[in-house]
Parts: C-alpha cells; structure tokens; sequence
C-alpha cells in the first residue's frame, strides 16, 4: 500500500494541478484529530475549574480571572498569527504551538499558588493561539473548494475534544486529583507528532492549493456592505460566545445548586450539552456549502430564540433537554460565519480565521470573568435567567448581505 499524502515527496506540476480540486480526507481528517487533540486539552481547564475552587479556595472571581488569562492570551494573538502567517506561511508553528501547550499541562499539573495556575493558562493559551489560525488554513488548502464541509469537520474536531473534556474531568482527573492533569501530556506529544508530519505535507502541496482555492470567492462587495458584513458577524460571535461560555463555564455549578445533583453528574450533563455542540457544528458546514452561508446563519440564531429566554425556568429534565436544542442548534452556525466572513474579505484566510477564533475566545474570556463577578453577587441562578435573552441579538442575521456569486 501507498504512503498518506502527508509523507509523499514534492509533487510534480502536473500531479498538483490534477491535485487541487479534490477534498482531502485523510489530511482534513488529521487536522480535525489535532483540533481534538488541542480542545480535549482547553476543556480540561473549565472541567476541573470545581476541584481547583475548592482546592485553592477561590472565589467565582478568580475562576473567572484563571477563564480570562487563558482566553485572553488565546484570542490575542491570533489575529496577528493569522496576519502574518498569510504573507509569511510558517508551517512549524503547528507543531512548536502544541509544545508550548505541553508545557502549559505539566505546569498546571504541579502548580500550588493561584499564580501559578494563571501562568498555567496563560501558556495553554498561548499554544492554542498558534494553532488555530494555521490549522483552519491547512484545513481549507485540503478542502477542495467545499469550504464548508472541510472547516465543519475541523471544528467538530475541536468540538469533540471540548466534549471529551468533561468525560476526562469525571473519570481520571477528579478521582485522582490534580497530578492527574499530566496524563494529558500523552495527547498533546501525539498531537505533535501528527503535526510534524501536516506541516511537511503543507511545504509540499500547500502554494498550489491555496493560490487555486483563494480563486474561488462569492460576490465582491461594496467598501459599505464589507463593513455592515463584519459588524454583523461581531454581533452574532458576541452574541453566541458569551451565551456557550454561560453554559460551558458554569453549567455544572448552575446544576448542581439548582437542582442538587452531585458534580459528577453535572459533568455529564456538559458533556452531552458539549457532545450536541459538536453535532451541531459538524452539520453545519455541509449544509452551507449547499444552501448558502447565510441560510444556516439565519437558522442557527433564530432556531434558538423561543428556546433560551425559558430554559432558566424548566425542571431539571427540560433543562438537560433544551441545552440539548440550543447547543446544537447555536453552534450549527460556527463554519459558516468562518467561510462567510472569508468570502467577505478574500485572501485572507489567516487572519480571518484568527479573528474568528480569537473572538471565539476572547469573547468567551471577558464573558467567563464578568459571569463569574455577576455570579458571586446576584448568584448564579439570577445570571442564567439574563443570560436567556441574549439570542434575541441574532436577529442581525435579517440585515446580513448576500456573498454568493449571482448567476449571468
């Protein structure tokens, strides 16, 4: 049998001009399992955010301030990763980013002061902002010109990982205590491995996919239009960003006092809640690529306006079960406002990725400090009754202009 694309030698012209059009699995399929990789290791932070509360004796506060720094340094510098790496490719940094990563864990790991933990998070984060934007562009090098369908996989990837997290959380982190962390340094060495071998095959194949795809665009917009698009997207990752971090963050803390459930079940409530975020996701791209961007835009943000304003006042069945609908219903539109907003703003696929998930993170960084301050004065009952009205913001998704090419 043949060796995998991704240890092939340098093609020749003919076979990367034959090459270009076609959606590759096997390379998309491995930066989907590094997005994995990467997110199972974020997710284990917010997952074990109870043992540390009570370990450490914080107060929601500092919780939030640990969500901060971390999300913070992840959405920082991703733009300007991004920026860079679309003029000067650097292939390495994926794999140079999970090593910092790697770091990140052992350091959380053995940390015994709040400092500590924030520095912990702080390289997580750091190694999470050199991932993504490089990893979202390899994954559309890859895509064979269904855009869509190739970022869905790659987030679903991601999406999958932050669902493990908790599962990982209740069944060897938490009965085994904080030393436990380090097992994750297992995943993040693989994740580096497969990295290594991704980057070479993007030195090889990389130039003449990009300049094929980066060809494909919908319809230029006017100067006027470009920025309505953008200002709109902002307020739809705002709006859907602040709501995931109130559930990804503090549903296991909302659970357990609402309902009193102990906290072991309240992780696998958010893993399925995670788990539904990953489906949803994973449809998503598909369905864009053949109804338009906008359409699965649309549905996502309007899908979940009767839900969210009265899942702070259902039983705990209907809690469980409304997460369910609003997780995979919210995040079917992630893929599409990536591709929406590159087709936007043509050429560049870094930085726009870098934006979009550095939004991602930031946003859900500032939301996750400013939840946990409201929390600790109102509690955090109160914060998830506000919370519910924040999908009435999508309703901007009315005003979004059209990309698509018209046909003559």
């Amino acid at each position: 049998m043949s060796s995998t694309e991704v240890s092939e030698p340098i093609p020749t012209q003919s076979h990367v001009e034959n090459d270009t059009g076609k959606f590759l699995v096997n390379i998309v399929g491995a930066v989907a399992l590094t997005h994995a990789c990467n997110d199972v290791i974020q997710a284990t932070l917010p997952s074990i955010y109870p043992m540390l509360k009570e370990n450490f004796m914080l107060s929601y506060a500092q919780i939030g301030m640990i969500a901060l720094v971390y999300q913070i340094t992840a959405s920082l510098l991703q733009p300007w990763v991004g920026l860079y790496t679309d003029k000067r490719p650097k292939p390495y940094l994926l794999p140079a980013g999970m090593g910092v990563t790697f770091l990140g864990i052992g350091l959380l790991a053995m940390a015994d002061s709040f400092t500590m933990l924030l520095i912990s998070a702080a390289l997580v984060g750091v190694g999470s902002s050199t991932f993504h934007p490089e990893a979202s562009r390899v994954a559309r090098m890859a895509s064979g010109g269904k855009f869509g369908t190739a970022q869905s996989v790659f987030q679903v990837g991601g999406n999958a990982g932050t669902a493990f997290g908790p599962l990982i959380a209740a069944l060897l982190i938490l009965p085994h205590g904080q030393m436990s962390v380090a097992w994750l340094m297992i995943i993040a060495f693989i994740a580096i491995v497969i990295l290594t071998r991704i980057s070479r095959w993007t030195i090889a194949h990389g130039h003449a996919r990009s300049k094929k795809h980066d060809s494909i665009s919908g319809e230029k917009l006017p100067r006027k239009k470009v920025i309505l698009a953008v200002a709109i997207v902002s307020v739809l990752m705002l709006t859907k960003f602040t709501y995931i971090a109130s559930i990804s963050n503090y549903y296991t803390f909302y659970l357990i006092q609402r309902f009193d459930i102990t906290l072991r079940d309240a992780q696998f409530c958010l893993f399925a809640f995670l788990a539904a975020v990953a489906i949803g996701t994973f449809a998503g791209g598909p369905v864009g690529d053949r109804i338009g961007r906008k359409a699965v835009i649309w549905i996502s943000f309007l899908g979940v306006i009767p839900f969210a304003p009265i899942l702070p006042h259902a039983n705990f069945f209907w809690t469980v079960t409304l997460t369910l609908i609003i997780g995979f219903v919210l995040s079917s539109a992630f893929a599409a406002l990536v591709v929406y907003a590159q087709e936007v703003v043509p050429g560049r696929t870094g930085m726009v990725a870098g934006i979009m998930f550095g939004t991602m993170f930031g946003v859900g960084g500032i939301a996750a400090a400013s939840l946990g301050k409201l929390a600790d004065i109102y509690g955090i009952v109160s914060v998830y009754d506000a919370c519910g009205y924040l999908p009435l913001l999508g309703l901007a998704t009315l005003l979004m202009p059209d990309t698509r090419k018209k046909s003559k």
